[in-house]
Protein backbone atom coordinates (compact mmCIF):
# COMPACT_ATOMS: atom_id res chain seq x y z
CA UNK A 1 0.00 0.00 0.00
CA UNK A 2 1.44 3.37 -0.49
CA UNK A 3 2.54 5.34 1.89
CA UNK A 4 2.72 9.64 2.60
CA UNK A 5 6.13 9.68 1.96
CA UNK A 6 6.28 13.51 4.10
CA UNK A 7 5.12 14.88 7.05
CA UNK A 8 4.89 18.12 8.31
CA UNK A 9 6.77 20.01 11.21
CA UNK A 10 3.13 20.60 13.03
CA UNK A 11 2.67 16.53 12.99
CA UNK A 12 5.96 15.90 13.86
CA UNK A 13 6.00 18.03 17.10
CA UNK A 14 2.54 16.64 17.75
CA UNK A 15 4.10 13.07 17.88
CA UNK A 16 7.20 13.98 20.05
CA UNK A 17 4.81 15.39 22.52
CA UNK A 18 3.14 11.77 22.80
CA UNK A 19 5.83 9.45 23.90
CA UNK A 20 3.58 6.83 23.63
CA UNK A 21 4.67 6.56 19.91
CA UNK A 22 7.54 5.03 18.27
CA UNK A 23 9.38 7.75 16.58
CA UNK A 24 12.91 7.57 15.87
CA UNK A 25 14.36 11.14 14.70
CA UNK A 26 17.53 10.57 11.79
CA UNK A 27 19.25 13.84 11.32
CA UNK A 28 20.46 13.24 8.00
CA UNK A 29 23.01 17.01 7.26
CA UNK A 30 26.02 16.55 5.34
CA UNK A 31 28.14 18.68 3.60
CA UNK A 32 29.65 17.77 0.40
CA UNK A 33 33.06 19.83 0.77
CA UNK A 34 33.26 19.45 4.28
CA UNK A 35 32.33 16.11 5.34
CA UNK A 36 32.27 16.58 8.90
CA UNK A 37 30.13 19.70 9.09
CA UNK A 38 26.77 17.48 9.46
CA UNK A 39 27.64 15.81 12.27
CA UNK A 40 29.10 19.40 13.80
CA UNK A 41 26.00 21.04 13.11
CA UNK A 42 24.21 18.45 14.90
CA UNK A 43 26.06 18.38 18.09
CA UNK A 44 25.42 22.25 17.63
CA UNK A 45 21.35 22.04 17.02
CA UNK A 46 19.00 19.51 16.41
CA UNK A 47 15.10 17.80 16.85
CA UNK A 48 15.12 16.56 19.99
CA UNK A 49 15.92 12.87 20.26
CA UNK A 50 17.25 13.07 16.98
CA UNK A 51 19.93 10.41 16.28
CA UNK A 52 22.96 11.79 13.27
CA UNK A 53 23.34 9.74 10.15
CA UNK A 54 26.09 10.41 7.93
CA UNK A 55 26.50 9.80 4.64
CA UNK A 56 29.82 8.40 3.77
CA UNK A 57 30.15 6.37 7.03
CA UNK A 58 26.55 4.96 7.37
CA UNK A 59 24.19 5.44 4.08
CA UNK A 60 27.48 4.69 1.35
CA UNK A 61 29.89 1.80 1.24
CA UNK A 62 33.57 2.03 0.25
CA UNK A 63 33.91 4.21 -2.99
CA UNK A 64 36.61 2.48 -4.93
CA UNK A 65 37.12 5.02 -7.88
CA UNK A 66 34.54 2.69 -10.24
CA UNK A 67 31.61 2.63 -8.35
CA UNK A 68 30.81 5.72 -7.53
CA UNK A 69 31.42 8.68 -4.95
CA UNK A 70 28.39 6.99 -2.57
CA UNK A 71 27.77 3.82 -3.66
CA UNK A 72 25.51 1.65 -1.25
CA UNK A 73 26.88 -0.01 1.65
CA UNK A 74 26.38 -3.68 1.94
CA UNK A 75 22.92 -4.83 2.95
CA UNK A 76 24.36 -6.37 5.96
CA UNK A 77 25.97 -3.57 7.01
CA UNK A 78 22.94 -1.33 6.65
CA UNK A 79 20.24 -3.21 8.45
CA UNK A 80 23.08 -3.39 11.45
CA UNK A 81 22.79 0.69 11.23
CA UNK A 82 19.34 0.29 11.30
CA UNK A 83 19.25 -1.58 14.11
CA UNK A 84 22.18 0.04 15.67
CA UNK A 85 19.74 3.49 15.39
CA UNK A 86 16.81 1.77 17.42
CA UNK A 87 14.47 0.98 14.75
CA UNK A 88 11.78 -1.65 15.11
CA UNK A 89 9.34 -2.80 12.50
CA UNK A 90 7.15 -0.84 14.41
CA UNK A 91 9.29 2.47 14.52
CA UNK A 92 7.64 5.57 12.49
CA UNK A 93 11.25 7.17 10.96
CA UNK A 94 11.39 10.68 10.19
CA UNK A 95 14.62 11.91 8.41
CA UNK A 96 15.46 14.96 7.64
CA UNK A 97 18.22 17.25 6.42
CA UNK A 98 18.86 21.57 6.92
CA UNK A 99 15.88 21.92 4.02
CA UNK A 100 16.41 20.82 0.59
CA UNK A 101 15.64 17.07 1.34
CA UNK A 102 18.55 15.52 -0.50
CA UNK A 103 20.47 13.49 2.19
CA UNK A 104 17.26 12.97 4.08
CA UNK A 105 15.48 11.32 0.70
CA UNK A 106 18.67 9.01 0.10
CA UNK A 107 17.88 7.46 3.80
CA UNK A 108 14.42 7.62 3.08
CA UNK A 109 15.07 5.47 -0.39
CA UNK A 110 17.37 2.90 1.27
CA UNK A 111 15.45 2.12 4.54
CA UNK A 112 12.09 1.92 1.50
CA UNK A 113 14.51 -0.31 -0.05
CA UNK A 114 14.88 -3.07 2.87
CA UNK A 115 11.25 -2.95 3.29
CA UNK A 116 10.72 -0.31 6.40
CA UNK A 117 6.74 0.31 6.34
CA UNK A 118 7.34 3.55 7.79
CA UNK A 119 9.51 6.47 6.76
CA UNK A 120 8.75 10.09 6.71
CA UNK A 121 10.90 12.64 4.89
CA UNK A 122 10.20 16.33 7.31
CA UNK A 123 9.29 18.71 4.82
CA UNK A 124 11.55 21.57 4.51
CA UNK A 125 13.90 19.84 7.15
CA UNK A 126 15.39 21.53 10.37
CA UNK A 127 15.05 25.05 8.45
CA UNK A 128 11.15 24.78 8.34
CA UNK A 129 11.07 22.98 12.38
CA UNK A 130 13.16 26.36 13.46
CA UNK A 131 11.01 29.01 10.96
CA UNK A 132 7.49 27.17 12.96
CA UNK A 133 9.52 28.30 16.36
CA UNK A 134 10.19 24.78 17.44
CA UNK A 135 12.82 23.72 20.28
CA UNK A 136 16.44 22.24 19.40
CA UNK A 137 18.38 20.68 21.66
CA UNK A 138 22.09 20.72 21.58
CA UNK A 139 24.43 17.62 22.36
CA UNK A 140 26.25 19.99 25.15
CA UNK A 141 23.01 21.16 26.86
CA UNK A 142 21.71 17.20 26.96
CA UNK A 143 21.63 14.87 29.89
CA UNK A 144 23.87 12.14 28.86
CA UNK A 145 22.25 9.75 26.62
CA UNK A 146 21.70 6.10 27.81
CA UNK A 147 22.72 3.55 25.24
CA UNK A 148 20.58 3.09 22.37
CA UNK A 149 18.72 -0.43 22.83
CA UNK A 150 19.26 -2.46 19.56
CA UNK A 151 16.12 -1.78 17.08
CA UNK A 152 14.20 -5.32 16.03
CA UNK A 153 13.96 -4.28 12.32
CA UNK A 154 14.30 -7.19 9.75
CA UNK A 155 14.60 -6.68 6.22
CA UNK A 156 10.82 -6.98 3.97
CA UNK A 157 10.10 -7.30 0.43
CA UNK A 158 11.30 -3.86 -1.12
CA UNK A 159 9.73 -0.58 -1.92
CA UNK A 160 11.86 0.42 -4.60
CA UNK A 161 14.47 -1.31 -7.02
CA UNK A 162 17.97 0.13 -8.66
CA UNK A 163 20.15 -0.54 -11.60
CA UNK A 164 23.90 -0.97 -12.37
CA UNK A 165 25.97 1.06 -14.60
CA UNK A 166 25.38 -2.15 -17.15
CA UNK A 167 21.54 -1.92 -17.44
CA UNK A 168 22.06 1.75 -17.88
CA UNK A 169 24.66 1.23 -20.81
CA UNK A 170 22.27 -1.67 -22.26
CA UNK A 171 19.33 0.94 -21.84
CA UNK A 172 21.48 3.41 -24.51
CA UNK A 173 20.20 0.58 -26.94
CA UNK A 174 16.97 -0.65 -26.03
CA UNK A 175 15.43 2.28 -24.75
CA UNK A 176 13.64 0.98 -22.75
CA UNK A 177 13.82 3.15 -19.66
CA UNK A 178 14.12 7.38 -19.72
CA UNK A 179 16.87 8.36 -17.67
CA UNK A 180 16.17 11.25 -15.37
CA UNK A 181 18.88 13.63 -14.34
CA UNK A 182 18.39 15.39 -11.34
CA UNK A 183 21.54 17.22 -11.39
CA UNK A 184 21.38 21.12 -12.54
CA UNK A 185 20.98 22.33 -16.61
CA UNK A 186 24.20 23.68 -16.05
CA UNK A 187 25.53 20.42 -14.86
CA UNK A 188 23.89 18.55 -17.46
CA UNK A 189 24.55 20.46 -20.51
CA UNK A 190 28.23 19.98 -19.60
CA UNK A 191 29.35 23.29 -17.61
CA UNK A 192 30.39 23.90 -14.48
CA UNK A 193 31.35 20.42 -13.20
CA UNK A 194 34.66 20.09 -11.41
CA UNK A 195 33.74 16.71 -9.69
CA UNK A 196 34.27 14.41 -12.02
CA UNK A 197 36.33 13.78 -15.43
CA UNK A 198 33.61 14.01 -17.83
CA UNK A 199 30.99 16.84 -18.29
CA UNK A 200 27.34 16.67 -19.90
CA UNK A 201 25.37 13.98 -19.40
CA UNK A 202 24.42 10.25 -20.46
CA UNK A 203 23.24 9.94 -23.89
CA UNK A 204 19.41 10.54 -23.78
CA UNK A 205 18.51 11.67 -20.26
CA UNK A 206 16.36 14.23 -19.77
CA UNK A 207 16.89 17.09 -16.99
CA UNK A 208 14.91 17.34 -14.01
CA UNK A 209 16.56 19.91 -11.38
CA UNK A 210 15.84 18.20 -7.68
CA UNK A 211 15.35 21.96 -6.32
CA UNK A 212 12.57 22.40 -9.13
CA UNK A 213 10.47 19.92 -6.80
CA UNK A 214 10.54 22.65 -3.88
CA UNK A 215 8.58 25.82 -3.57
CA UNK A 216 10.12 29.47 -2.82
CA UNK A 217 9.86 28.76 0.93
CA UNK A 218 11.70 25.41 0.81
CA UNK A 219 8.75 22.84 1.21
CA UNK A 220 7.67 20.31 -1.88
CA UNK A 221 5.41 21.67 -4.37
CA UNK A 222 1.66 20.60 -3.68
CA UNK A 223 1.43 17.09 -5.10
CA UNK A 224 -0.85 17.99 -7.95
CA UNK A 225 1.72 19.99 -9.39
CA UNK A 226 4.53 17.90 -8.95
CA UNK A 227 2.39 15.30 -10.91
CA UNK A 228 1.52 17.99 -13.71
CA UNK A 229 5.64 18.43 -14.29
CA UNK A 230 6.42 15.24 -13.94
CA UNK A 231 3.54 13.58 -16.29
CA UNK A 232 4.87 16.52 -19.07
CA UNK A 233 8.66 15.30 -18.41
CA UNK A 234 7.68 11.33 -18.82
CA UNK A 235 5.88 12.36 -21.82
CA UNK A 236 3.11 9.07 -21.54
CA UNK A 237 5.62 6.76 -20.01
CA UNK A 238 5.05 4.86 -16.73
CA UNK A 239 6.83 5.74 -13.85
CA UNK A 240 8.12 2.22 -13.69
CA UNK A 241 10.13 2.83 -16.56
CA UNK A 242 11.93 5.63 -14.76
CA UNK A 243 15.70 5.60 -14.30
CA UNK A 244 16.97 8.21 -12.14
CA UNK A 245 20.21 9.46 -11.87
CA UNK A 246 22.45 12.16 -10.59
CA UNK A 247 26.21 13.29 -9.28
CA UNK A 248 26.61 10.51 -6.65
CA UNK A 249 22.81 9.16 -6.27
CA UNK A 250 21.74 11.20 -3.73
CA UNK A 251 20.07 14.04 -5.15
CA UNK A 252 18.50 11.65 -7.61
CA UNK A 253 16.44 10.23 -4.73
CA UNK A 254 14.75 13.79 -4.38
CA UNK A 255 13.18 12.94 -7.50
CA UNK A 256 11.85 9.94 -6.81
CA UNK A 257 10.83 11.28 -3.54
CA UNK A 258 8.53 13.75 -5.71
CA UNK A 259 7.70 11.13 -8.22
CA UNK A 260 6.00 9.70 -4.49
CA UNK A 261 4.74 12.87 -3.37
CA UNK A 262 2.65 13.09 -6.46
CA UNK A 263 1.22 9.75 -6.98
CA UNK A 264 3.54 8.01 -9.62
CA UNK A 265 5.45 5.46 -7.83
CA UNK A 266 7.98 2.32 -9.35
CA UNK A 267 10.96 4.32 -10.71
CA UNK A 268 13.80 2.99 -10.20
CA UNK A 269 17.84 5.22 -8.89
CA UNK A 270 21.13 4.68 -10.66
CA UNK A 271 22.95 4.82 -7.44
CA UNK A 272 26.43 5.07 -9.48
CA UNK A 273 25.11 7.64 -11.46
CA UNK A 274 27.64 10.18 -12.81
CA UNK A 275 30.64 9.67 -10.98
CA UNK A 276 30.82 5.98 -11.53
CA UNK A 277 29.26 6.92 -15.27
CA UNK A 278 32.42 8.75 -15.84
CA UNK A 279 34.89 6.79 -14.09
CA UNK A 280 35.25 4.57 -17.12
CA UNK A 281 36.98 6.47 -20.48
CA UNK A 282 35.02 4.91 -22.90
CA UNK A 283 31.44 5.77 -21.49
CA UNK A 284 29.26 7.52 -23.77
CA UNK A 285 28.74 10.93 -23.18
CA UNK A 286 26.23 13.77 -24.59
CA UNK A 287 26.78 17.92 -24.25
CA UNK A 288 23.97 20.14 -24.60
CA UNK A 289 20.33 19.47 -25.54
CA UNK A 290 19.06 16.79 -27.12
Amino acid sequence: MRQAPLISVQTLQELLERPEHDVVVLDCRYELADTGAGYESYQAAHIPGARYVHLSRDLSGEATGKNGRHPLPPADELIECVQGLGINRESLVVTYDQGPGMFAARCWWMLRCLGHPQVRVLDGGLAAWKNAGYATHSLAAEQPAAPIPAGNFQPAEPCYASVTREDVLKNLDEQTYLVVDARSKERYLGGGDALDTKSGHIPHAKCRFFRNNLTDDGLFKPAEALRAEFIELLAGRDPKTIIHQCGSGVSACHNLLAMEVAGLSGSRLYPGSWSEWTAYEDAPVAQGEE
